[in-house]
Formats: C-alpha cells, structure tokens, sequence
C-alpha cells in the first residue's frame, strides 16, 4: 500500500484535508486539487491509481474531468462525491468508468475502506 498514490479532486478545502489525514494513516501517498484543471496536472505528474472525485466544482466539474481523465489514462480507478443526489450525474460518472459514489455528508470510514479495497484489487 505504500506505493499507491490517491488523489483527491474537491473545491472544499475541509473535505480535502479531512481526507489527506485519514488516507495518509493508510500510508498512501495523497495529493490534492480543489479543481479539475490543477488535478489534470497532477495526474500527468504522478499518476495516481485512484481519485477520489467532487461531482460539483466551479469550471471543470466532475464528469467533465472524469470524460477528460478517460482520454488520457483509462484505467485509473476513480470514485465519484458529491453533496447531491443527482440520479442522472451519477449514471454518467458510472458509464465512464467510476467504481463507486459516496453522498455528502459520508462517512469517511466507509470511504477509507472502500480506497483499500479499490487499491488492493
């Protein structure tokens, strides 16, 4: 696990600390981006094998990343976040590769075990 590299794509600064902490535990290697254009950046940088992915950010949002990320690296695991329930977002993110939603508020045990078991595979 220590190799791995995760990172987190959200326009919340909270969100994207709480998250560095609780994944760092993991000793992953974790990266942060609070838009879509820093985090196309740090992809071609690091290359992460997960993202954890905001639905909603101002300028580039999630699915647009997500459509972008595809292009560039196909295979890099990505799970999808968002603070709202949209059904219709949330199959697109699915048909373009996202392995799993978390809603906002999550519980960041839940999210912490699904990047293991994501990373692991």
């Amino acid at each position: 696990m220590r190799n791995k590299k995760v990172l987190i794509v959200d326009d919340q600064y909270g969100i994207r600390i709480l998250l560095k902490e609780v994944l760092s535990r993991e000793e992953f290697s974790v990266f942060q981006a609070e838009n879509g254009s820093a985090a196309l950046e740090i992809i071609d940088e690091q290359d992460p094998d997960l993202i954890l992915l905001d639905m909603k950010m101002p300028g580039m949002d999630g699915i647009e990343m997500l459509r972008r990320l595809r292009i560039k690296r196909p295979h890099t695991k990505v799970i999808m976040m968002t603070a709202y329930g949209e059904l219709d977002l949330m199959e697109e993110a699915t048909k373009l590769g996202a392995l799993a939603h978390f809603t906002k508020p999550f519980d960041i045990d839940e999210l912490r075990l699904e990047v293991v078991k994501q990373l692991v595979s």
